[in-house]
């Protein structure tokens, strides 16, 4: 067993390691150290609890430590670079449901003496249960809308708004009861409440917004372990559940501004609404231009400058490793090519950094939008790999448009454009793309992966 003073020493070290482990994952080249150092933090807090005075049984650890380790393999394992977005969803939901449940268990461990609890403790059960209940249902929703369960379409009625600002106060006044009366029938009804407002608040949400969504969600479930804490007065997770929830608050700002939406909309639900039920653009009677990997091949090798733009079509692909032979292949012929990435690309921050990473594409070569968009002017040819909406310059230029006002990358100001589709179907938005109605823009139909392999063999 660990004495007191080594316990603390153990969880200040843990938390400085989470620290510098989320400062890691600021850069590419920093990540996977970022992602050990986290790693060690997480197994010395483990270590940490175990040794602590306060454990004396151990059965059941065991038995979740080891259920937890198998389940997380088999998922590590099993799941595809597209479905990421869906995973970290469901691992929100697991969080708000544990400090749920951690609610519960504390209030019925000290139901024999709940008279003797202090009104703070109550709240910080109801707080605690209700973050919780809100991020385990509004999880789940965000996981069936990004897997196609449930429609990406935003689910709306009218008074929605005055209703969920009436469960709202039913909460608050319901918790400051329980506080006093300490009754688990009122807990019950607490967190059955939250749990509605956490589909209600998400199920109304449009496809379009939904990588905001999940990162919301991630910061609920930070500060929903960060409450969990209190109740169970561990330092070491009020500290880690503190920084996900500022670090997710962060990137959920970072995201609304690479959105254009509002936080203070993101907080109450429903923004978006209107962006998977919108009708297209109407374009009239204009065509698309298609052409052949071929007609890529002989733009790229005999440009001077080409920029790619990976999406979520190149990871239902697994494009990476041969838009990846392609570079080397430009590179040689001396062409300067370069990666534009929307913050959002591929439903999720960061989803196209490791994918491109993961076929070891230089980090030099990898440029957020900020940084590469006023070079598409100057490109001779901007390849699309499977991206839709962060592309669409009705984002510019129709204010009837769902995502107007939303920063895209500049693609349309290449001098030749060519998008790798598998068809005419709009993207995750549900949104019609003006972009590929444009003079200089061409549609390369067909898989991801084998139209880069075509134009691979063009070259040579």
């Amino acid at each position: 067993m660990m004495s007191t003073d080594l316990l603390a020493t153990a969880y200040l070290l843990s938390a400085v390691l989470f620290i510098f482990g989320i400062k890691g994952l600021a850069s590419p080249k920093t990540a996977r150290r970022g992602n050990l150092l986290a790693m060690a933090g997480m197994g010395l807090a483990v270590l940490a609890v175990l040794s602590s005075p306060d454990i004396s049984q151990y059965s059941w650890i065991i038995a979740g430590i080891v259920g937890g380790a198998v389940i997380g393999s088999v998922l590590a394992l099993k799941v595809q670079m597209t479905a990421m977005p869906q995973l970290v969803a469901m691992f929100n939901s697991l969080v708000g449901l544990a400090a749920v449940l951690i609610a519960l268990v504390s209030f019925i461990n000290h139901g024999a003496n709940a008279a003797h609890y202090s009104a703070l403790f109550m709240t910080e059960l109801a707080i605690g249960s209700i973050v919780g209940a809100i991020t385990f249902t509004g999880s789940l929703v965000a996981f069936g809308k990004l897997q196609g369960i449930v429609s990406s379409s935003a689910v709306s009625f009218p008074g929605r708004h005055f209703f969920n600002l009436l469960l709202l106060t039913g909460m608050v006044a319901l918790s400051v009861y329980f506080a006093i009366d300490q009754s688990l029938w009122i807990w019950a009804a607490i967190t059955g409440i939250a749990a509605l407002l956490g589909i209600l608040l998400v199920i109304s949400i449009g496809g379009a917004d939904m990588p905001v969504v999940v990162s919301v969600l991630n910061c609920y479930s930070g500060w929903a372990a960060a409450i969990t804490g209190f109740t169970l007065n561990n330092e070491l997770m009020i500290i880690t559940g503190a920084l996900v929830g500022a670090s997710g608050a962060i990137l959920s700002y970072i995201m609304c501004r690479a959105m254009n939406r509002s936080i203070v909309n993101v907080l109450i639900g429903g923004f978006g609404q209107t962006a998977a039920d919108s009708s297209a653009v109407d374009l009239g009677d204009r065509s698309v231009k298609a052409a052949a990997p071929a007609d890529a091949a002989f733009m790229m090798e005999n440009g001077n400058k080409v920029i790619i733009v990976p999406g979520y079509g190149m990871a239902v692909a697994q494009a990476q490793h041969a838009v990846s032979e392609l570079v080397d292949l430009l590179i040689k012929r001396q062409v300067t090519v370069k990666f534009a990435i929307h913050p959002v690309a591929g439903r999720m921050p960061g989803h196209m950094n490791v994918l491109l990473a993961e076929a070891d594409i230089s980090y030099d070569l990898v440029f957020e939008m900020d940084e590469i968009n006023a070079e598409f002017a100057t490109a001779d040819v901007a390849l699309v790999i499977g991206a839709n909406d962060v592309i669409n310059p009705a984002a510019r230029s129709d204010k009837n448009s769902p995502i107007y006002g939303m920063p895209i990358l500049d693609v349309d100001r290449a001098q030749q454009v060519f998008v790798i589709k598998r068809s005419m179907s709009p993207g995750y938005a549900g949104v019609d793309n003006s972009l590929f109605y444009q003079d200089n823009c061409s549609l390369v139909f067909g898989d991801a992966k084998q139209v880069c392999e075509a134009i691979l063999q063009a070259i040579d």
